[in-house]
């Protein structure tokens, strides 16, 4: 039998899934503290050994160290901008910092202050405004910027941007225009670009392991993984929401499809920048340890906390400043519940607020993160409803959608999988999470 070794490599904890790549059956899963404080490479070898996969092919995505901290500069924040921003979201990145129209040396400062791994450089549809893309090109050189770019603007201006660039000793490539002409957004080849980079420039250099081989073995950063799975999944299961609450972020992946109660107006509602059929957004804010007190006050924002949340804020400091603490009483449980039940509210808002996602057709919600898959049925019901029954949130509902918890962590390994593997990455989610 062969079978493959995927693991995710978060910040906290490494966990692997060994999978049979025939039908995709899940054969056992390991779990260990994420080993980064000496080589991430100990945590893996560790779950490779639990499982019995000494030999079997590895697979791995990786968050730790922070994941992939991105930055994107535009031409016009509404369009380019924006329309950059939307592809590194689903690049598996999380977008630390956007910058729109010409760049001086006070924006420069402002760019590197925020510390992206790598550099979205989008502007101008295709045949359309140049200077400030050349413009922003030659500052970038100037200012001896090192760090990866991915050029991804006005095709007509490509080859000379990456000159510019290049000259002035920046790493660059040039891809496909993410907004080739308004209204049309073209992620694909970006996000590929972007996942090389990373995988070529950023992996190996956080400092997480001593030798070539972390680098060598890590195919995406872990968002980007999940991203896939969940692709695949709605595939299986049609419009699909995903959910992912961690101690520092509350991450929501979407899959939706055409719209299409209103396609004969769509003329009339076409969007300056269309929507991706995928996405994501990353909330740093929301988290249940790490970025407790930030649920407290964003929840505040929405007017969703009542007298019975009087403590919540003292709870969320006492988790930020221990973020290894476990509840040990049903008091501690009832709080990690009702901060990760207002964590998905919030988050949920954004995400369909954002870019108006049209998650009324969402037909599966799934749940994912340790406190959903640890907790029981009653803590489940309890986090995921406001996917489903959020009425205040000014968007509007999955009308009928069939809620799951991700107990087993099939998503990322489905996505390490979708590649090379496509039908052990179905059988994988049919059966480790639809249940067929």
């Amino acid at each position: 039998m062969s079978a493959a070794c995927c693991v995710d490599v978060g910040s906290t904890w490494t966990k692997a899934a060994l999978v049979d790549l025939a039908d995709g059956a899940l054969l056992g899963t390991a779990a260990h503290p994420t080993t980064s404080a000496t080589d991430v490479l100990h945590g893996v070898d560790a779950c490779v050994a639990e499982l019995g996969a000494r030999g079997a092919p590895l697979l791995l995505c990786s968050s730790a160290g922070g994941g992939l901290r991105l930055g994107v500069v535009g031409y016009e924040r509404v369009v380019t901008a924006e329309a950059g921003h939307r592809v590194g979201l689903t690049a598996g990145a999380r977008v630390v910092h956007v910058a729109a129209g010409r760049l001086d040396p006070a924006a420069v400062r402002a760019l590197r202050a925020d510390r992206p791994d790598l550099l979205l450089l989008v502007g101008g549809t295709d045949g359309g405004n140049a200077e400030v893309l050349l413009h922003n090109a030659a500052r970038l050189a100037r200012s001896r910027w090192r760090r990866p770019v991915v050029v991804a603007g006005n095709a007509a201006a490509a080859d000379e941007v990456l000159g510019v660039l290049r000259a002035g000793g920046v790493p660059a490539e040039a891809v496909a225009n993410v907004l080739p002409e308004i209204g049309t957004l073209e992620p694909a080849p970006a996000r590929a670009a972007i996942r090389g980079a990373f995988l070529r420039h950023v992996i190996g250099g956080k400092g997480l392991s001593r030798g070539p081989r972390f680098a060598r073995l890590v195919r995406a950063a872990t968002p980007d993984a999940v991203l896939t799975g969940v692709e695949v999944l709605a595939g299986l299961a049609g419009p699909v929401l995903v959910v992912d609450v961690g101690g520092a972020t509350t991450d929501v992946f979407s899959v939706v499809g055409p719209d299409e109660e209103h396609a004969s107006d769509a003329p009339a509602r076409r969007e300056v920048v269309e929507q991706p059929p995928a996405a994501r957004t990353v909330e740093g804010d929301l988290g249940l340890r790490w970025s407790a007190p930030g649920v407290v006050d964003a929840a505040a924002a929405e007017r969703l906390l009542g007298p019975a949340d009087d403590g919540l804020a003292a709870a969320a400091a006492a988790r930020h400043d221990d973020p290894g603490l476990l509840p040990a009483d049903p008091e501690g449980a009832r709080v990690d519940a009702r901060l990760a039940e207002l964590a998905v509210t919030v988050a949920l808002r954004r995400h369909a607020r954002a870019g108006a996602r049209d998650l009324w057709r969402v037909r599966l919600v799934v749940g994912s993160g340790g406190v959903l898959r640890h907790g029981d049925d009653a803590l489940r019901r309890q986090v995921l409803a406001p996917a489903t029954g959020d009425l205040a949130g000014g968007w509007r509902l999955p009308e009928g959608a069939r809620t799951l918890v991700d107990a087993r962590y099939v998503l990322a390994a489905a996505g390490l999988l979708a590649a090379e593997h496509p039908a052990a990455a179905r059988g994988l989610l049919e059966a480790g999470l639809l249940g067929r």
